[in-house]
């Protein structure tokens, strides 16, 4: 049996995930089933350090994710005060 509380940080970033993928630049549909489709084809893994693993490669995205939309938002903003 997995541990509970492994199994309750695995669908906490998968949910923050989720809501990050709200605003991607392909579509929120697009998003969601990529993301659906690498938690599902993950869901066999039963061992500790594996699942743990997939944890911070989650996190490793959802950081990623976050760094897109920081960027797209400065380049809006340099390109809406750009002297021109």
């Amino acid at each position: 049996m997995v541990n509970v509380e492994l199994r309750r940080q695995v669908i906490n970033v998968y949910k923050e995930l989720l809501w990050l993928g709200r605003e991607y630049p392909l579509g929120y549909q697009y998003f969601r089933d990529r993301l659906h489709r690498a938690f599902t084809g993950q869901a066999h893994l039963t061992d500790e350090d594996q699942i743990r693993k997939g944890i911070a490669r989650a996190e490793f995205v959802k950081k990623e994710v976050e760094t897109l939309y920081y960027l797209k938002r400065y380049r809006t903003l340099k390109k809406r005060y750009e002297s021109s």
